[in-house]
């Protein structure tokens, strides 16, 4: 059941891979989370084809064609309707998570791409452009499922110390699927225009492929014993996802989890932001997910080879998966956001002074590449991971919910005002982004934990101690100071403790 991997983690402990733990991690990346960079990328090399199957549709139907203008606002819909779907995707994922389980969504979901696929493949039989924007609607809607829900259900099997390692692997497929569109979109493959439904609808394959495989492995352990309240069910998955290590220890750290939510239910998006207890949890992930949109980096694609960015994303992505239980989610994240902060600026400068210094030309080429190594050394990845961590059960969907829509809305924004905003500033819009990267660097290192190599229990533990600090500051009165203690999850209740006049501050 389990074959052991080992692979390289912090200090002097050896971590044990599973192979049980491995095949779900590639078969929910490979297919759910490839799709979302397949999809992102397929529009590009069959647009040409794409605007004159509409055209022609037209002119059958109402016997003129169409303006430009009109092929262009209808192009431009097929992309963009991607975000809108990806958008309502992530609104919907924690009443999915909550009904099906983790894995039980990531499977159920699947009729979404075959639903995509069939509109997609046969518009041009059909001759229905819609069946093209509905197609990559759908596709969007299962995307932004895939998201929120992938990592949850990875970073809910994985043990504490391989938690980082596995919440990484969708993040590289993501940059796989991207490519695999610039690869099968190119004239010897599937480049064509005859091709071109099927370049759409191949999504399916992958799709199948885990169809066929993921409902053999268990649910996630967590989910089971949580929120099913079947302790059966939940040591099975553990023995199947565990090769050696304390599964007693395990199941005892979940039902302290438990305990502490038995009196709380899985919390609306509403409620979560009400929710005092949690606020600094919900504003990081909100931080992050937003800098993570907002950090240039859609600018800079313009200026990259495919292939080099690429291999640029996927070698990174490789190194930091083996060097984030390592070097932990906190210096990444503020390692990875400064450095494009500086980067964005160093491009500014090259931009402004390229005309009258030559060498600038090189020096706009290093930031480039110092922007993209900085998106992959922490924001392509690290939020993803970070909002199951911040967060308990009860919590969780709901966090991933803000997280994934904020994200979706980020997208769609950077994608119209980008234009706008490089014709007003022109060189200057780059230190825009420089300044947001540098702000959620400032961000993180002041108010988001170390969370390597820590329960879930844990990590709340540590917001706990950051909110009864930041509470308790300026609360010193005359002749009483009111303090602050935990509650049973990391929030804090009031209490007072009385001082005779002989203690108070004069």
């Amino acid at each position: 059941m389990a074959e052991e991997v080992l692979i390289p983690s912090s200090g002097k402990i050896t971590s044990q891979l599973t192979s049980s733990l491995l095949a779900v991690a590639f078969l929910t990346s490979f297919g759910s989370s490839m799709l979302y960079g397949y999809n992102l990328a397929v529009v590009n090399s069959p647009f040409g084809y794409i605007k004159d199957f509409y055209n022609k549709t037209v002119v059958s139907r109402n016997g003129t064609g169409l303006s430009e203008e009109t092929l262009t606002l209808m192009y431009s819909l097929t992309v963009s309707v991607f975000a809108i779907g990806g958008l309502l995707g992530s609104l919907i994922v924690g009443i999915l998570v909550s009904r099906f389980g983790r894995k039980g969504t990531v499977v159920n979901t699947t009729v979404l791409v075959f639903i995509a696929g069939s509109f997609m493949g046969f518009s041009r039989i059909c001759g229905s452009p819609e069946m093209v924007i509905i197609g990559r609607f759908i596709t969007g809607i299962h995307s932004g499922i895939s998201l929120s829900v992938v990592p949850m259900y990875l970073g809910e099997i994985a043990p504490k110390n391989l938690r980082g390692f596995l919440g990484l692997v969708p993040s590289i497929f993501i940059g796989t699927g991207v490519f695999a569109a610039q690869i099968l979109g190119l004239h010897e493959l599937l480049g064509k225009e005859e091709h071109w439904p099927i370049f759409l609808s191949v999504v399916v394959v992958p799709t199948f492929i885990q169809l066929m495989l993921l409902p053999w492995f268990p649910e996630s352990p967590r989910y089971l014993l949580i929120e099913k309240h079947n302790v059966h069910a939940t040591i099975t998955a553990l023995k199947w996802y565990r090769a050696k290590c304390n599964i007693q220890a395990e199941i005892e750290e979940m039902q302290e989890e438990q305990r502490s939510l038995s009196s709380v239910e899985t919390l609306s998006v509403w409620k979560l932001l009400l929710d005092d207890t949690v606020r600094w949890q919900v504003l990081s992930v909100m931080v992050i997910n937003v800098g993570m949109q907002l950090s240039g980096i859609d600018a800079i694609w313009f200026y990259t080879n495919d292939i080099f960015k690429f291999l640029t994303h996927v070698t990174y992505k490789l190194t930091k998966c083996f060097s984030i239980e390592k070097l932990g989610r906190r210096p990444l994240m503020i390692g990875g956001f400064a450095m494009m902060g500086f980067c964005s600026a160093g491009i500014t400068v090259a931009l402004i002074l390229q005309t009258h210094l030559s060498f600038m030309h090189y020096v706009s080429v290093c930031c480039v590449v110092g922007i993209i190594a900085g998106f992959c050394i922490g924001p392509a990845g690290v939020p993803f991971l970070i909002t199951a961590e911040l967060f308990k059960q009860s919590h969780r969907p709901a966090a991933y919910i803000v997280g994934g829509s904020l994200n979706w809305l980020s997208n769609f924004t950077v994608g119209f005002v980008f234009p706008f905003l490089q014709m007003s500033a022109g060189s200057y819009c780059y230190l825009v982004f420089g300044t947001i990267c540098l702000g959620v660097a400032v961000y993180v290192y002041i108010v988001i934990p170390e969370t390597k190599n820590k329960t879930f229990m844990e990590i709340s533990r540590l917001f706990s101690k950051k909110e009864a600090v930041l509470e308790t500051q300026g609360l010193i009165h005359v002749d009483q100071l009111k303090l602050k203690k935990m509650n049973g999850y990391g929030g804090v209740e009031h209490a007072s403790l009385e001082f005779d006049s002989s203690s108070s501050v004069p």
